[in-house]
């Protein structure tokens, strides 16, 4: 459970820091005032987003103090996602359309949560238009980067989340999840394939340890 808020960034796989992430007291608050130049990139993103269908690849994650992980990653819109971290993390995390799994080896656990109470359905979702979600609070152009910051709304993860997007060849590089003490913890995607076919089983709902 220590990296659920980590994984529901991402997974916004999709997904999406390091050193662009921005301690919460800081973050940007443009309500609804986006300018025309903003709506122009969150366009953007959204036909991206939207032409998304499936990816997977690698990823590395980097926690609070450091601490690194990695695995593999699938995605197939709308909702799927599965995250494999490599030994000797025990955690697994899959979505199978509706439901978010996170089980846990280790503890011999699995935590359940709706797909809809997670800001996944930022990039899982079947239809995106960026620039109608509140949840949306910045964008930035940086060198050879869109960066979009988003706040969570969810009683279950608490906390800001910055997507990362290369330009001007648009695709999905990474994010950072800061929570409600602070903390960062970013997602960064590696080896990156779209449009490949994946199976169902990859997706199935976790229901036993």
């Amino acid at each position: 459970m220590r990296k659920w808020p980590a994984v529901a960034a991402l997974l916004l796989l999709l997904a999406c820091l390091p050193a662009m992430a921005t301690p919460v007291n800081v973050f940007p608050s443009l309500g609804n005032r986006l300018s025309d130049s903003d709506k122009a990139a969150l366009d953007k993103v959204s036909a991206y987003l939207d032409g998304m269908r499936t990816m997977q690849g690698e990823f590395l994650q980097i926690g609070p103090q450091g601490q690194t992980d990695q695995g593999r990653f699938y995605i197939e819109k709308p909702g799927k996602m599965r995250f494999e971290y490599a030994p000797p993390d025990p955690l697994l995390i899959v979505s199978d359309g509706t439901t978010v799994f996170v089980k846990n080896s280790r503890l011999h656990t699995i935590d359940h949560y709706p797909l809809v109470d997670t800001p996944l359905q930022l990039i899982l979702g079947d239809r995106i238009d960026l620039k109608r979600r509140t949840e949306i609070v910045g964008v930035q152009h940086q060198k050879n980067a869109l960066v979009i910051w988003a706040r969570s709304h969810s009683s279950r993860a608490q906390g800001n989340i910055s997507l990362v997007f290369s330009e001007p060849d648009l695709e999905l590089r990474q994010w950072t999840v800061v929570d409600a003490q602070g903390l960062s913890t970013t997602t960064v995607l590696r080896d990156v394939q779209q449009s490949a076919s994946l199976p169902e089983s990859l997706f199935a709902p976790l229901t036993r340890i």
